[in-house]
C-alpha cells in the first residue's frame, strides 16, 4: 500500500495506519481500570493512590518528547522514521503485560508499571506524527479521530474482558496475593493485542522515503544538535496556540487522572455500600467498574465518527469545549447514583468526552506547528497532558517520606494531600471535585486564540 501526503487515502488505508493504535489502548485501558484495582488488592493505603500512579507523568514527561525529538531525527531503511519506536514500545508492553498478573507484593506491582509506562509512552507518540506526516491536511481531522475509534474499541475491548472473564467461575478465584484470575485473561490478551496490532501497522503503512535533501537535513540534525536541544528550542519557539492548549489540558488531565484513580472506590461505596475492606464487594465493582469504563469507551468508538462530521462544520475548540463539558457534568452525576445499570447513563457524555480529547485537541494545534518539527511537537503536546498528572500525584493524595542527613538530621515531609485535607478522603467528592475541573476546562478550549473555521477550510475561505 503505497501512500503520498499530496492524495487523499482510502478510509481503508487511514485505519490500517492506525490500527496500531488498537493494542496500544488496550493495553491503555488495562492501565485505566485493572491497575488500580490490583494496588487495592496488594493492601495499598487509598490515599497513596495518587504517588503510586506517579509512572505514568513522570514517563510522559521524560519519554514521550525524548521519542519524539529522536523520531525527527531517525530513518532506519526498510522500517522508516516512526515505525521503529511502534515496535519497540509494543514489545515492551507485551512483555509487561504478560509478567503483570504474577506480582505478589505491591512494590513489584509499582515497577511493573513504570516499566509498562515507559513502553506505552514509546508506541503512542510516533502514532500522533505519523498522522501529520502521512495524511493530506484535508484529511487529518479523520486522522486523528480514526485514532479515536480505535482508542474506543482497545479500551473496550480491555474493559469488557475483565467483566467477561468476572461471569467464569474459574476466574473468580485469586492467588495468594489476592488478584483475581480474571486479570490473568485480561492481561494475557492484552499482550497479544499489542504486538499483533501494531505488526500490521507496520506491515501494512510505508513512511515517506526522505529525499537525498531531506536526507542530509536529517543527517546534520545528528552532527549539530541532540535531542534534547531539539525540545529545549521547541519549547523556546513554542505558538501561542499550545501555550493556551497547555492551561486547558492542566485542568482536564488533573481531572482524568482523579477519574482512574477513585472510580471503582466511588462506585462501590455509591453502589454497593462498601469499601474495598470487602474484598468480595470490591472485587464486584472492580468488575462493574471494566464494564462501565468498557461501555463509554463503545460511546467514544461510536461518536468519534460523529465528531468527524462536526469538526467539518464547526471550529474544533467548540466542538471539543461541549465534548469535555458532557464529561464535566458526567462526573458530577457518578457519585448520586445508587443503581449499577443507571450508571451506564453518564457514561455517554463521558465517552463522547473521551473521543475528543483522544483527537480534536490535535487539530487545534497542528496548523501551528512546522511540519518538519511534528514529532518533537507532539511529545511536547504530550508533556502538557502528563505535567497535570504529575502535579496531580503531589497535589491530591498523600505524600509522605522521611530520611536522614549524614545520621544527624532527620528530615521529615508529610503532605495529606487535597483529597484528605479538603474532600473528606470521600471518594464521591473526588469525582465531584473532578467534574468541576472539566467544566474549566471546557470554559478555557473557548477561549483560545485559532481558528474558528471548521477543519480543512481556510482563513481566506
Amino acid at each position: 500500500m503505497k501512500v503520498s501526503p499530496q492524495v487523499a487515502m482510502t478510509l481503508r488505508q487511514i485505519m490500517l495506519m492506525n490500527f496500531g493504535f488498537f493494542g496500544i489502548q488496550y493495553s491503555f485501558g488495562l492501565q485505566q481500570t485493572a491497575i488500580n484495582p490490583i494496588f487495592n488488592f496488594l493492601n495499598a493505603d487509598q490515599g497513596q493512590m495518587p504517588i503510586l500512579n506517579l509512572a505514568g507523568p513522570v514517563t510522559g514527561l521524560l519519554v514521550q518528547p525524548m521519542i519524539g525529538a529522536l523520531s525527527d531525527r531517525t530513518w532506519v531503511p526498510g522500517l522508516g522514521r516512526r515505525r521503529p519506536y511502534f515496535l519497540i514500545g509494543a514489545i515492551g508492553c507485551s512483555l509487561c503485560l504478560f509478567l503483570f498478573p504474577h506480582v505478589t507484593a505491591l512494590w513489584m506491582a509499582v515497577l511493573l508499571l513504570w516499566l509498562l509506562d515507559i513502553s506505552n509512552n514509546t508506541a503512542m507518540e510516533p502514532f500522533r506524527a505519523f498522522i501529520a506526516d502521512t495524511v493530506p491536511e484535508h484529511q487529518q481531522s479523520t486522522g486523528f479521530l480514526m485514532q479515536s475509534v480505535f482508542t474506543g474499541l482497545g479500551i473496550t475491548l480491555a474493559n469488557v474482558s475483565l467483566y467477561i472473564f468476572n461471569q467464569i467461575g474459574w476466574f473468580q478465584q485469586t492467588t495468594e496475593s489476592g488478584i483475581p484470575y480474571l486479570v490473568f485473561g485480561s492481561f494475557y490478551i492484552g499482550a497479544v493485542c499489542s504486538i499483533g496490532s501494531v505488526l500490521v501497522t507496520v506491515l501494512s503503512t510505508p513512511e515517506h522515503e526522505p529525499s537525498p535533501e531531506e536526507m542530509a537535513e536529517i543527517k546534520a540534525k545528528h552532527a549539530k544538535s541532540n535531542a534534547l536541544y531539539d525540545i529545549y528550542i521547541a519549547i523556546k519557539e513554542m505558538p501561542g496556540t499550545l501555550w493556551q492548549l497547555a492551561l486547558v489540558y492542566l485542568f482536564q488531565w488533573y481531572a482524568l487522572f482523579i477519574y482512574w484513580q477513585y472510580i471503582s472506590l466511588s462506585i462501590v461505596q455509591s453502589v454497593w455500600k462498601s469499601t474495598p475492606a470487602d474484598k468480595e464487594a470490591y472485587g464486584q465493582a472492580f468488575a462493574w467498574t471494566g464494564l462501565v469504563n468498557g461501555f463509554y469507551n463503545v460511546v467514544t468508538f461510536i461518536s468519534a465518527f460523529g465528531l468527524m462530521w462536526m469538526a467539518r462544520k464547526y471550529a474544533p475548540k467548540y466542538v471539543h469545549a461541549f465534548a469535555v463539558t458532557l464529561a464535566g457534568l458526567a462526573l458530577l452525576s457518578i457519585p448520586h447514583i445508587t443503581d449499577k445499570y443507571l450508571m451506564f447513563a453518564p457514561m455517554i457524555g463521558f465517552g463522547i468526552g473521551w473521543a475528543s480529547m483522544m483527537g480534536v485537541p490535535f487539530m487545534i494545534v497542528v496548523h501551528a506547528i512546522p511540519k518538519e518539527r511534528y514529532g518533537v511537537y507532539m511529545g511536547i503536546v504530550n508533556m502538557m497532558i502528563v505535567i497535570p498528572m504529575f502535579i496531580e500525584t503531589l497535589t491530591f493524595g498523600r505524600v509522605k517520606f522521611e530520611f536522614w542527613v549524614f545520621k544527624t538530621w532527620l528530615v521529615k515531609f508529610d503532605f495529606k494531600g487535597i483529597y484528605n485535607l479538603f474532600l473528606g478522603s470521600n471518594p464521591a467528592n473526588a469525582l465531584t471535585f473532578a467534574g468541576v475541573l472539566l467544566l474549566i476546562a471546557a470554559a478555557l478550549t473557548v477561549m483560545i486564540k485559532t481558528s474558528n473555521k471548521p477543519v480543512g477550510v481556510s482563513e481566506n475561505a
